[in-house]
Protein backbone atom coordinates (compact mmCIF):
# COMPACT_ATOMS: atom_id res chain seq x y z
CA UNK A 1 0.00 0.00 0.00
CA UNK A 2 1.16 3.78 -0.94
CA UNK A 3 1.82 5.98 2.06
CA UNK A 4 -0.15 9.30 2.38
CA UNK A 5 2.06 12.34 1.96
CA UNK A 6 0.98 15.25 3.95
CA UNK A 7 1.59 19.01 3.68
CA UNK A 8 1.01 21.11 6.76
CA UNK A 9 -2.02 23.88 6.30
CA UNK A 10 -0.41 27.18 7.85
CA UNK A 11 -3.85 28.94 7.47
CA UNK A 12 -5.57 26.15 8.62
CA UNK A 13 -2.75 24.84 11.45
CA UNK A 14 -3.50 21.07 10.12
CA UNK A 15 -1.42 18.76 8.27
CA UNK A 16 -3.97 17.63 5.12
CA UNK A 17 -2.88 14.92 2.63
CA UNK A 18 -1.00 15.48 -0.68
CA UNK A 19 -3.38 14.05 -3.55
CA UNK A 20 -0.94 13.02 -6.17
CA UNK A 21 -1.86 13.61 -9.49
CA UNK A 22 -0.76 12.01 -13.09
CA UNK A 23 1.57 14.66 -13.82
CA UNK A 24 3.27 15.06 -10.45
CA UNK A 25 3.60 10.77 -10.46
CA UNK A 26 5.22 11.47 -13.81
CA UNK A 27 7.53 13.96 -13.03
CA UNK A 28 8.30 11.26 -10.01
CA UNK A 29 9.03 8.66 -12.08
CA UNK A 30 10.81 10.46 -14.62
CA UNK A 31 12.75 11.99 -12.09
CA UNK A 32 13.70 8.71 -10.60
CA UNK A 33 14.94 7.50 -13.64
CA UNK A 34 17.20 10.17 -14.58
CA UNK A 35 18.93 10.14 -11.77
CA UNK A 36 19.19 6.24 -11.74
CA UNK A 37 20.70 6.64 -15.45
CA UNK A 38 22.91 9.48 -14.01
CA UNK A 39 24.37 7.55 -11.17
CA UNK A 40 25.03 4.32 -14.03
CA UNK A 41 26.74 7.10 -16.34
CA UNK A 42 29.29 7.69 -13.67
CA UNK A 43 29.74 4.16 -12.23
CA UNK A 44 30.29 2.95 -16.08
CA UNK A 45 33.06 6.11 -16.76
CA UNK A 46 34.97 4.68 -13.75
CA UNK A 47 34.75 1.51 -14.42
CA UNK A 48 36.26 1.70 -18.08
CA UNK A 49 38.64 4.62 -17.33
CA UNK A 50 40.25 3.08 -14.00
CA UNK A 51 38.94 -0.95 -13.91
CA UNK A 52 40.13 -3.79 -16.91
CA UNK A 53 37.07 -5.95 -17.61
CA UNK A 54 38.78 -9.67 -17.95
CA UNK A 55 38.23 -9.43 -21.60
CA UNK A 56 40.29 -6.62 -21.47
CA UNK A 57 42.91 -8.00 -19.36
CA UNK A 58 43.21 -10.82 -22.08
CA UNK A 59 43.57 -8.80 -24.93
CA UNK A 60 46.21 -6.31 -23.53
CA UNK A 61 47.92 -9.91 -22.55
CA UNK A 62 47.90 -10.66 -26.08
CA UNK A 63 48.78 -7.35 -27.22
CA UNK A 64 51.50 -7.58 -24.81
CA UNK A 65 52.78 -10.63 -26.25
CA UNK A 66 52.59 -9.48 -30.07
CA UNK A 67 54.74 -6.19 -29.11
CA UNK A 68 57.52 -8.73 -27.50
CA UNK A 69 57.27 -11.33 -30.69
CA UNK A 70 57.68 -7.95 -32.79
CA UNK A 71 60.67 -7.20 -30.91
CA UNK A 72 62.42 -10.43 -31.32
CA UNK A 73 61.88 -10.47 -34.70
CA UNK A 74 63.17 -7.09 -35.31
CA UNK A 75 66.34 -8.58 -33.84
CA UNK A 76 66.82 -11.20 -35.57
CA UNK A 77 65.72 -9.00 -39.11
CA UNK A 78 68.33 -6.81 -37.89
CA UNK A 79 71.07 -9.51 -37.35
CA UNK A 80 70.05 -10.93 -41.04
CA UNK A 81 70.67 -7.53 -42.29
CA UNK A 82 74.02 -7.19 -41.34
CA UNK A 83 74.71 -10.75 -42.76
CA UNK A 84 73.58 -9.42 -45.51
CA UNK A 85 75.93 -6.37 -45.65
CA UNK A 86 78.58 -8.61 -45.24
CA UNK A 87 77.86 -10.56 -48.02
CA UNK A 88 78.02 -7.22 -50.20
CA UNK A 89 81.34 -6.06 -48.60
CA UNK A 90 82.29 -9.51 -49.48
CA UNK A 91 80.82 -9.40 -52.63
CA UNK A 92 82.32 -6.31 -53.92
CA UNK A 93 85.92 -6.43 -52.31
CA UNK A 94 86.55 -9.68 -52.27
CA UNK A 95 84.97 -11.93 -55.11
CA UNK A 96 84.32 -9.60 -57.56
CA UNK A 97 88.17 -7.99 -57.41
CA UNK A 98 89.53 -11.57 -57.96
CA UNK A 99 87.54 -11.37 -61.31
CA UNK A 100 88.00 -8.01 -62.01
CA UNK A 101 84.79 -6.85 -62.25
CA UNK A 102 83.23 -3.24 -61.16
CA UNK A 103 81.32 -3.77 -57.82
CA UNK A 104 77.41 -3.30 -58.26
CA UNK A 105 76.47 0.33 -57.89
CA UNK A 106 74.46 1.18 -54.69
CA UNK A 107 71.56 2.61 -57.07
CA UNK A 108 71.24 -1.09 -57.88
CA UNK A 109 71.54 -2.33 -54.63
CA UNK A 110 68.97 0.35 -53.29
CA UNK A 111 66.40 0.04 -56.24
CA UNK A 112 63.19 -0.41 -55.05
CA UNK A 113 63.34 0.90 -51.52
CA UNK A 114 61.46 3.78 -50.57
CA UNK A 115 57.88 5.75 -52.16
CA UNK A 116 56.10 7.92 -50.15
CA UNK A 117 52.89 5.53 -50.19
CA UNK A 118 54.35 2.17 -50.19
CA UNK A 119 53.15 1.67 -46.55
CA UNK A 120 50.32 4.12 -46.45
CA UNK A 121 48.27 1.11 -45.86
CA UNK A 122 49.88 0.67 -42.68
CA UNK A 123 49.57 4.12 -41.21
CA UNK A 124 46.96 5.38 -38.68
CA UNK A 125 46.65 2.61 -36.52
CA UNK A 126 48.14 2.47 -32.38
CA UNK A 127 51.53 0.41 -33.02
CA UNK A 128 51.70 1.61 -36.63
CA UNK A 129 55.53 2.80 -36.25
CA UNK A 130 56.58 -0.98 -35.29
CA UNK A 131 54.06 -2.77 -37.89
CA UNK A 132 56.23 0.23 -40.57
CA UNK A 133 60.00 -0.44 -39.38
CA UNK A 134 59.28 -4.19 -39.65
CA UNK A 135 57.50 -3.96 -42.95
CA UNK A 136 60.56 -1.81 -44.23
CA UNK A 137 63.20 -4.36 -42.41
CA UNK A 138 61.30 -7.31 -44.99
CA UNK A 139 61.58 -5.32 -47.69
CA UNK A 140 65.00 -4.49 -47.68
CA UNK A 141 66.23 -7.30 -46.51
CA UNK A 142 64.49 -9.04 -49.28
CA UNK A 143 65.84 -6.73 -52.14
CA UNK A 144 69.26 -6.98 -51.08
CA UNK A 145 68.89 -10.56 -51.41
CA UNK A 146 67.60 -10.73 -54.58
CA UNK A 147 70.32 -8.43 -55.77
CA UNK A 148 72.90 -10.20 -53.60
CA UNK A 149 71.91 -13.79 -55.59
CA UNK A 150 72.40 -12.10 -58.70
CA UNK A 151 75.49 -10.70 -58.29
CA UNK A 152 76.38 -14.49 -57.14
CA UNK A 153 74.92 -16.02 -60.60
CA UNK A 154 77.23 -13.95 -62.32
CA UNK A 155 80.42 -14.50 -60.05
CA UNK A 156 79.65 -17.93 -60.03
CA UNK A 157 79.50 -17.34 -64.29
CA UNK A 158 82.80 -15.55 -64.24
CA UNK A 159 84.47 -18.17 -62.59
CA UNK A 160 83.08 -21.28 -64.48
CA UNK A 161 85.17 -18.57 -67.18
CA UNK A 162 87.69 -18.35 -65.30
CA UNK A 163 90.39 -19.73 -67.89
CA UNK A 164 88.97 -17.97 -71.06
CA UNK A 165 89.05 -14.92 -68.91
CA UNK A 166 92.68 -15.26 -68.30
CA UNK A 167 93.29 -16.73 -71.67
CA UNK A 168 91.76 -13.06 -72.84
CA UNK A 169 93.73 -10.75 -70.77
CA UNK A 170 96.63 -8.56 -72.37
CA UNK A 171 98.66 -10.12 -69.92
CA UNK A 172 102.14 -10.78 -72.21
CA UNK A 173 104.24 -8.27 -73.98
CA UNK A 174 103.05 -7.39 -77.11
CA UNK A 175 106.87 -7.48 -79.20
CA UNK A 176 109.79 -10.51 -78.82
CA UNK A 177 111.04 -10.91 -75.15
CA UNK A 178 114.85 -9.39 -76.60
CA UNK A 179 113.33 -5.75 -76.54
CA UNK A 180 111.88 -6.33 -73.31
CA UNK A 181 113.99 -3.56 -71.82
CA UNK A 182 113.83 -1.05 -74.53
CA UNK A 183 110.93 0.84 -73.50
CA UNK A 184 111.22 4.57 -74.93
CA UNK A 185 108.55 6.11 -73.08
CA UNK A 186 106.31 5.19 -70.43
CA UNK A 187 102.27 5.82 -69.23
CA UNK A 188 102.41 8.99 -67.96
CA UNK A 189 103.09 12.79 -68.91
CA UNK A 190 106.08 13.50 -71.06
CA UNK A 191 107.75 15.75 -73.64
CA UNK A 192 106.20 15.06 -76.49
CA UNK A 193 109.21 14.65 -79.16
CA UNK A 194 107.58 16.70 -82.26
CA UNK A 195 105.55 19.36 -80.01
CA UNK A 196 107.91 19.38 -77.54
CA UNK A 197 104.88 19.84 -74.51
CA UNK A 198 104.20 18.24 -71.85
CA UNK A 199 101.42 15.81 -72.53
CA UNK A 200 99.96 12.83 -71.19
CA UNK A 201 101.20 9.54 -72.83
CA UNK A 202 98.59 6.76 -72.85
CA UNK A 203 100.75 3.60 -73.90
CA UNK A 204 103.90 2.56 -73.71
CA UNK A 205 106.36 2.65 -76.32
CA UNK A 206 108.50 0.00 -77.49
CA UNK A 207 111.74 0.64 -79.25
CA UNK A 208 112.17 -2.04 -82.52
CA UNK A 209 113.21 -2.38 -85.90
CA UNK A 210 111.03 -2.17 -88.83
CA UNK A 211 109.51 -5.51 -89.55
CA UNK A 212 109.97 -6.93 -85.54
CA UNK A 213 107.21 -8.85 -84.91
CA UNK A 214 103.55 -7.60 -82.55
CA UNK A 215 101.99 -10.31 -80.98
CA UNK A 216 98.76 -10.11 -79.56
CA UNK A 217 98.78 -9.61 -75.65
CA UNK A 218 95.61 -11.71 -75.15
CA UNK A 219 93.10 -14.13 -76.80
CA UNK A 220 90.35 -11.83 -78.39
CA UNK A 221 88.58 -10.58 -81.78
CA UNK A 222 89.91 -7.94 -84.05
CA UNK A 223 87.61 -5.04 -83.76
CA UNK A 224 89.09 -2.43 -86.14
CA UNK A 225 92.28 -2.45 -88.11
CA UNK A 226 93.46 0.83 -90.10
CA UNK A 227 95.67 2.02 -92.10
CA UNK A 228 96.90 6.14 -91.84
CA UNK A 229 99.49 8.55 -92.48
CA UNK A 230 98.74 10.36 -89.45
CA UNK A 231 98.32 9.98 -86.15
CA UNK A 232 98.46 6.41 -84.64
CA UNK A 233 99.45 5.52 -88.32
CA UNK A 234 98.76 1.67 -88.61
CA UNK A 235 96.93 0.69 -85.69
CA UNK A 236 95.04 -3.02 -84.61
CA UNK A 237 92.41 -2.76 -81.90
CA UNK A 238 91.71 -5.76 -80.48
CA UNK A 239 88.45 -6.50 -78.14
CA UNK A 240 89.59 -9.01 -75.56
CA UNK A 241 85.79 -9.14 -73.83
CA UNK A 242 85.61 -8.56 -70.34
CA UNK A 243 85.75 -5.25 -70.19
CA UNK A 244 89.64 -5.41 -71.62
CA UNK A 245 90.89 -3.52 -75.09
CA UNK A 246 94.35 -3.33 -76.81
CA UNK A 247 95.55 -1.27 -79.15
CA UNK A 248 98.97 -1.74 -81.57
CA UNK A 249 99.74 1.68 -82.75
CA UNK A 250 102.45 2.78 -85.84
CA UNK A 251 102.38 -0.47 -87.61
CA UNK A 252 104.51 -1.10 -90.66
CA UNK A 253 102.58 -4.24 -91.88
CA UNK A 254 99.16 -5.60 -90.51
CA UNK A 255 98.12 -9.48 -90.51
CA UNK A 256 95.02 -9.54 -89.36
CA UNK A 257 91.83 -8.42 -90.29
CA UNK A 258 88.44 -6.96 -88.66
CA UNK A 259 86.66 -9.46 -86.99
CA UNK A 260 89.14 -12.08 -86.86
CA UNK A 261 89.70 -14.08 -83.83
CA UNK A 262 93.02 -14.12 -82.20
CA UNK A 263 94.92 -16.32 -79.47
CA UNK A 264 97.65 -14.88 -77.47
CA UNK A 265 100.75 -14.78 -78.36
CA UNK A 266 99.47 -14.62 -82.14
CA UNK A 267 101.34 -12.48 -84.90
CA UNK A 268 99.17 -9.52 -85.71
CA UNK A 269 101.59 -7.06 -87.23
CA UNK A 270 105.17 -5.95 -87.72
CA UNK A 271 106.46 -2.35 -85.94
CA UNK A 272 106.85 0.65 -88.36
CA UNK A 273 106.92 3.84 -88.30
CA UNK A 274 103.80 5.09 -90.03
CA UNK A 275 101.60 8.18 -88.31
CA UNK A 276 102.95 10.83 -86.43
CA UNK A 277 106.25 8.99 -85.24
CA UNK A 278 110.15 10.36 -85.43
CA UNK A 279 111.41 6.49 -85.32
CA UNK A 280 110.47 2.85 -85.30
CA UNK A 281 108.14 1.93 -82.51
CA UNK A 282 105.19 0.13 -81.05
CA UNK A 283 102.93 2.21 -79.56
CA UNK A 284 100.65 0.09 -77.27
CA UNK A 285 97.93 0.47 -75.03
CA UNK A 286 95.39 -1.28 -72.98
CA UNK A 287 91.91 -0.18 -71.99
CA UNK A 288 89.74 -1.25 -69.28
CA UNK A 289 86.00 -0.52 -69.31
CA UNK A 290 86.88 2.09 -71.38
CA UNK A 291 89.26 3.39 -69.65
CA UNK A 292 92.99 3.58 -70.26
CA UNK A 293 95.55 2.19 -67.94
CA UNK A 294 99.33 1.60 -67.44
CA UNK A 295 100.09 -1.54 -69.69
CA UNK A 296 103.15 -2.27 -67.72
CA UNK A 297 100.78 -3.57 -64.44
CA UNK A 298 99.65 -6.14 -67.28
CA UNK A 299 103.08 -7.70 -68.38
CA UNK A 300 103.12 -10.37 -65.52
CA UNK A 301 102.72 -13.63 -67.87
CA UNK A 302 105.91 -13.32 -69.13
CA UNK A 303 108.25 -11.56 -66.78
CA UNK A 304 110.12 -12.58 -63.63
CA UNK A 305 110.18 -10.80 -60.63
CA UNK A 306 113.49 -8.68 -61.14
CA UNK A 307 112.77 -7.38 -64.53
CA UNK A 308 108.92 -6.64 -63.72
CA UNK A 309 110.72 -4.57 -60.43
CA UNK A 310 112.80 -2.90 -63.26
CA UNK A 311 110.26 -2.06 -65.33
CA UNK A 312 108.25 -0.28 -62.54
CA UNK A 313 111.36 1.72 -61.69
CA UNK A 314 112.22 2.57 -64.41
CA UNK A 315 108.79 4.15 -65.04
CA UNK A 316 108.41 5.84 -61.93
CA UNK A 317 112.05 7.53 -62.51
CA UNK A 318 110.75 8.67 -66.30
CA UNK A 319 107.16 9.95 -64.71
CA UNK A 320 109.27 11.50 -61.33
CA UNK A 321 111.96 13.67 -64.16
CA UNK A 322 109.24 14.93 -66.49
CA UNK A 323 106.93 16.38 -63.68
CA UNK A 324 110.58 17.77 -62.20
Amino acid sequence: MAKTIYRFNEEKLLYEPIKSTFKSEFFRVLSIIFSGLFFAAIVLVISFNFFKSPKQILQQRELDQYKLQFSILNDRLDRLDNVADNLQERDDNIYRVIFEAEPVPDEIREAGIGGSDRYSELKGFKNSEQLLYTSKKVDELSNKLYVQSTSFDEVFEMARNKEAMMASIPAIQPISDKYKRRISNFYGYRIHPIYKTKIFHQGVDFSAPIGTEVYAAGDGIVSETSHSRYGYGNIIKIDHGYGYMSYYAHLDKITVSRRQKIKRGQIIGFVGNTGLSTGPHLHYEVHKNEKRVNPIYYFFNDLNVEDYDEIIKLASYSVANVSN
